[in-house]
């Protein structure tokens, strides 16, 4: 029965897109492009899109400083406080997530992610109510960034 349910387990985990089985509370998008690329595409469309680019890590660079190997690791630091400062009205403790982030990645097989908190996880962490036109807003506004840098 047990080696049943193993077998079960097994199969629906490998039927799941990558982006359910991610790290609890982010969202994963498969990039067509190098991380570097997809780094340079998304600070490209945030500044497109009006964003301010606060930073951009290079987590790469940081363990290589170190004498250490890392895969391509970037972080992208950016925000806007007509988005941001209603999110804090509504649930002043977001402010810790905020400004917003963006990670880029290369896995083990090579393959290139993008990644950032998803806002109904923001939502539930931080307990906002009242705040879903916002909420909802800045859902469609990094999908479509997230789109236009991987695609």
């Amino acid at each position: 029965m047990f080696a049943g349910s193993r077998r079960l387990i097994a199969i629906v985990m490998l039927a799941l897109p990558l982006s359910l089985i991610a790290a609890e509370g982010m969202v994963t998008v498969k990039s067509s492009h190098s991380a570097e690329a997809t780094a340079d595409k998304l600070e490209a469309v945030l500044k497109d899109k009006g964003m301010t680019v606060m930073n951009r890590i290079n987590h790469t660079d940081g363990a290589d400083s170190a004498g250490l190997e890392l895969r391509p690791t970037e972080v992208v630091i950016f925000g806007n406080p007509r988005v941001g400062t209603p999110l804090m009205q509504c649930a002043q403790s977001v402010a810790i997530d905020l400004p917003q982030k963006a990670l880029v990645w290369e896995d083990g097989e090579g393959q290139v992610w993008l990644g950032y908190n998803d806002p109904d996880y923001l939502r539930q962490r931080h307990d906002i109510d009242g705040c879903d036109e916002v909420i909802e807003k800045v859902k469609g506004a990094l999908a479509g960034i997230a789109k236009a840098a991987t695609e």
